[in-house]
């Protein structure tokens, strides 16, 4: 029989420690999932500077870099992606898993058979654009905050007469 003996087991054991850790502490930084609601942003700190940024899947997050190591996630559409963000020498700072997710908050939802409507009530109830409405009622709040957006930066149609005094 080979029996080990207590100090070369106390040894064997500080060696596979000592390899987990450094095993640990070369991995790039690994948070848990961030969660960005659905049409808002959230901030995101890296823990040093990022000089380019890599977003998985640009149609469902955007993300703009704030002073070197602040991050805005802005929710585009439903999903899961991921943020990678790099230093000047290529190496990852952090990847970074993102979930884009629905505000369920003051939110109601009008279902007609299989069509869905949604409000958002804040305090009154407004129609908002959320990816699978019925298709008309879609397009109808889309065209609205089209509008509403093109007259806010001063572009509106001149045809209507709305701008003209």
């Amino acid at each position: 029989m080979n029996f080990t003996s207590p100090a070369t087991m106390v040894g064997s054991i500080r060696a596979i420690a000592c390899a987990s850790l450094m095993g640990l502490l070369a991995t790039p930084g690994a948070a848990a999932d961030l969660i960005v609601r659905y049409d808002q942003s959230q901030l995101l700190r890296l823990p040093r500077p990022a000089s380019e940024i890599i977003v998985g899947n640009p149609s469902i997050a955007d993300v703009t870099l704030q002073d070197g190591n602040l991050l805005v996630v802005t929710g585009k559409t439903f999903g899961i992606t991921n943020i990678i963000a790099l230093d000047n020498d290529h190496n990852v700072i952090q990847d970074q898993r993102v979930m884009v997710e629905r505000d369920d908050r003051r939110v109601v939802n009008l279902h007609k058979g299989t069509q869905r409507f949604t409000y958002a009530c804040t305090p009154n109830c407004e129609p908002t654009l959320t990816i699978g409405d019925e298709k008309d009622f879609f397009d109808t709040v889309k065209k609205a905050n089209t509008d509403k957006t093109a007259f806010s930066a001063g572009v509106s149609d001149q045809s209507t007469g709305a701008n003209q005094q």
